[in-house]
């Protein structure tokens, strides 16, 4: 794995139209809504890890929208800085997207900042099944022009982490170890690579 970590490349911007939705319509319709709109001021995204919480928030940032990611590791002092800087944004009639692991009442936050983070919209992002991931893998595999097998993806599949993000850094690294030693992506190349 350290020998694959070695090869990534530089992720690819992290947009909205990229985001793998998979049961997340309603979540990311409300996202589109909430960058474009003059009205709506907070959002509060929560789900658990993988499920692309740190994407939406780059995402976000991309349109000028202040981000706080991972609330829960906040400690009383930053929260309290937290719940003033959400104050302010509510006074100059700015924007504020936060993410967190949970719902803002059960993360153990101060009262007076789970309590504000529930007043704006709060939306779960749900983790996508492993068939909405092989999908996904085989979109940016077309996306980039990869020549990839079904065999390599379910390889992947069951023998890495399976979270987007290593899934897709790991076809980031297949790709480039494949052109260094200009040999076709196939199960034995990964092996190699992998060190397994």
């Amino acid at each position: 794995m350290e020998q694959l970590l070695l090869n990534i490349h530089l992720p690819r911007k992290k947009s909205l139209d990229n985001f793998i939705v998979g049961k997340n319509n309603e979540s990311i319709e409300a996202i589109q809504n909430f960058v474009k709109s003059t009205d709506q001021l907070f959002i509060f995204i929560w789900g658990n890890e993988g499920s692309g919480k740190s994407h939406l928030a780059s995402a976000v940032e991309e349109y000028g929208i202040k981000t706080i990611e991972d609330i829960e590791t906040y400690d009383d002092v930053e929260q309290i800085k937290i719940f003033n800087l959400y104050n302010y944004h509510k006074e100059t009639k700015q924007k504020l997207f936060i993410t967190g692991a949970n719902s803002p009442n059960h993360m153990g936050l101060r009262d007076d900042l789970a309590s504000r983070l529930s007043w704006g919209l709060v939306y779960q992002i749900k983790n996508l099944t492993d068939k909405e991931k092989i999908l996904a893998l085989e979109a940016y595999a077309f996306e980039k022009n990869m020549k990839l097998s079904h065999q390599v993806i379910n390889f992947c599949m069951k023998n890495l982490r399976r979270d987007l993000h290593t899934l897709i850094a790991s076809l980031d690294a297949l790709d480039e170890w494949s052109l260094k030693n200009k040999r076709l992506i196939t199960i034995p190349l990964l092996k190699e690579l992998l060190k397994l």
